[in-house]
């Protein structure tokens, strides 16, 4: 369980109560987004990486292939358990522990990866850490990717519906933008690079269900019952606003600050 008054006006939230439905419905990043990575050099051939709140372990079990050698972390157990279980056969290591816990030995890894976690982290307590286990010149890469509401009308429906249930929940009203770096990671590291595109995301009536659901403003702090009226009534408005199988348009970013 999370409390963060930053975050959803400290609405707790767990991802454990979604691991199932994350599992099944989270892995949608496109060829694209995984293009741009590869473009910059990073997470593979042989580099070790770690990926920070790691989930059912999306990033480590697609990038694997290329070369590199992961390691995934999670907060949330129910997560860990499901990118094990997923990830057999592939020889990639998972631990269950806070981001702000880490304790690996200096200079351990090439880069660092956190992709949509970064602004739960303590970044004050994390950013020291980082840096000492990062090789020299190594790189942290923060990777993130969002339906745009006000561009796409079946996110922007689906969105609205989101708030109706939990107007609390602050992951509304996304623009394309740059990653936020906190001020502190002035201090010992430089950003290199930052990059913004939007990208069409194919999904289907089931899928799209699925994704929203799982998402931090419903499965994860909603009780079951109003999670499952919430169900109904998106499946309901898909029905009548979508065809089976629609894309949905997002925006994907990413940053990537090098160790100095």
């Amino acid at each position: 369980m999370i409390i963060d008054e930053r975050i959803d006006r400290g609405t707790p939230f767990d991802w454990g109560r979604v691991s199932d439905d994350y599992a099944r419905y989270r892995d949608i990043y496109p060829a694209q987004f995984y293009q741009k990575i590869l473009d910059r050099g990073l997470r593979r051939d042989g580099q070790h990486v770690l990926d920070l709140g790691t989930g059912t372990g999306v990033i480590p079990r697609a990038m694997a292939r290329y070369g590199a050698a992961w390691v995934g972390v999670d907060v949330s157990e129910q997560q860990i358990a499901q990118a094990r279980r997923l990830s057999e056969g592939m020889g990639i290591e998972y631990q269950a522990m806070p981001a702000e816990h880490i304790d690996f030995p200096d200079a351990m890894f090439d880069v660092i990866a956190a992709c949509q976690c970064f602004w739960y982290f303590d970044h004050e307590a994390i950013r020291g850490i980082l840096h000492r286990i990062l090789k020299p010149n190594g790189r942290i890469l923060v990777l993130y990717m969002a339906w745009l509401p006000f561009e796409d009308p079946i996110a922007g429906a689906s969105e609205r519906l989101i708030l109706k249930y939990n107007p609390n929940w602050s992951g509304a009203g996304e623009r394309m933008r740059p990653i936020d770096i906190p001020a502190c990671y002035a201090d010992g590291f430089a950003l290199v690079h930052h990059e913004e595109c939007r990208l069409a995301v194919p999904f289907t009536r089931e899928s799209w269900n699925g994704r929203v659901k799982a998402c931090r403003g419903i499965g994860a702090s909603l009780p079951a019952n109003k999670v499952a009226a919430w169900e109904q009534e998106h499946k309901t408005l898909l029905e009548r606003i979508a065809p089976e199988r629609f894309d949905v348009l997002h925006y994907a970013a990413m940053a990537e600050l090098e160790r100095i």
